[in-house]
């Protein structure tokens, strides 16, 4: 482990330098292990895993995602199990169901955690919230997270292109005291590209409150009001959506991604310049209570009670695809997929 200082705070980190792949097997070479789960981010852990040698299995009911677990070549009876199966095989069992799901499965989840195996989680909510998730481990397992920091997508796209996605990782329970080497080494098999040291609460409280903010809820609020605000003053749909989407997503963000929003600034026009560094301020103004109103009902747990009631309803995929309807069918989004049909990648 390695201490990095950011600005006089110092983290603990661990890279793939210090830990390579090679370490990793050499830890996880008497392991089994099962993921449960084969949505969101089951299957680019999984199949980053098993590419990198490690002995994997995928527990899965039957049905869409089984179905895809096969296709991508999970062998059922030899890596792809029913869920109860999985457990028992598995000596490592990465929960990785969405977080309603977990709640559901998890009185069978524990009949199999016998002494000695590690649960693992990629998100801290079932053990932060166990109050209201009933999610409580037996106190002779290692329980354990791997929190890579983008969708499952991201991260075995990456992986496949030789780049790792960073993780935070944390261990709520050492009971065999070899956790630390389990959780790093599965940070490294997974893909990683390195590992930042977190605990549950502090892993779901920034999740909880980064999903719902600038990566998915402010950015969404975002581009629909200045979206709006062009069009309402007679703007096209095709020269609204270019300044507030396309260019910021293909020109700036990559740049912000290589080398810092600071060198961005110092690359685009001196009128870019001024007008962002006049502007930033203002916003965060305007921002900044709403993300604290934010945070503070994450830590409350209202979020997280908002979220348990929402997704555990029967008709929860119903009223979920109606609202995402609403995002798919609004003129911004609408004219978005006709410019990206238009890019060069995407003309026959």
């Amino acid at each position: 482990m390695a201490k990095l200082n950011f600005g006089g705070t110092e983290e603990n980190v661990v890279t793939r330098e210090e830990f390579p792949l090679k370490k990793a097997q050499e830890t996880l070479k008497n392991e089994v292990v099962a993921v449960i789960g084969y949505g969101v981010q089951g299957p680019g852990q999984a199949l980053n895993q098993r590419d990198n040698g490690i002995n994997v299995i995928v527990g899965q009911r039957p049905g869409k995602t089984y179905d895809k677990a096969v296709a991508d070549g999970w062998v059922p009876g030899k890596t792809l199990f029913n869920i109860e199966e999985a457990l028992e095989k598995g000596t490592i069992i990465c929960f990785l169901l969405s977080d309603a799901a977990q709640i559901e499965l998890w009185p069978t989840v524990k009949k199999y955690l016998t002494p000695g195996k590690a649960l693992y989680f990629s998100h801290g909510f079932g053990i932060t919230y166990k109050e209201r998730t009933g999610i409580v481990p037996p106190t002779d397992v290692d329980v354990i997270l791997v929190a890579p920091k983008g969708s499952g997508t991201s991260l075995r796209r990456m992986f496949l292109q030789g780049r790792g996605l960073n993780s935070s990782y944390a261990i709520f329970q050492d009971a065999t005291g070899k956790a630390y080497e389990r959780v790093v080494a599965m940070g490294i098999a997974v893909g990683s590209g390195y590992l930042f040291e977190t605990t549950f609460k502090k892993e779901v409280y920034s999740d909880l409150s980064g999903e719902r903010g600038t990566l998915m809820g402010a950015i969404q609020g975002i581009f629909a009001a200045q979206y709006e605000v062009l069009r309402a003053n007679g703007h096209t749909p095709s020269e609204a959506f270019n300044e507030t989407v396309e260019e910021l997503t293909q020109s700036l963000m990559p740049l912000v991604a290589e080398n810092g929003m600071d060198w961005m600034y110092a690359n685009c026009s001196t009128t870019a310049q001024r007008g962002a560094l006049d502007w930033w301020k203002p916003f965060k103004e305007a921002s900044k209570p709403v993300f604290e109103k934010l945070y503070a009902e994450v830590a409350a747990g209202n979020e997280a009670q908002r979220s348990i009631d929402s997704n555990s309803k029967t008709d929860y995929r119903v009223k979920l695809e109606e609202e995402l309807k609403e995002l798919r069918d609004s003129e911004m989004w609408q004219a978005g997929k006709t410019v990206r049909s238009l890019r060069p990648e995407n003309q026959k």
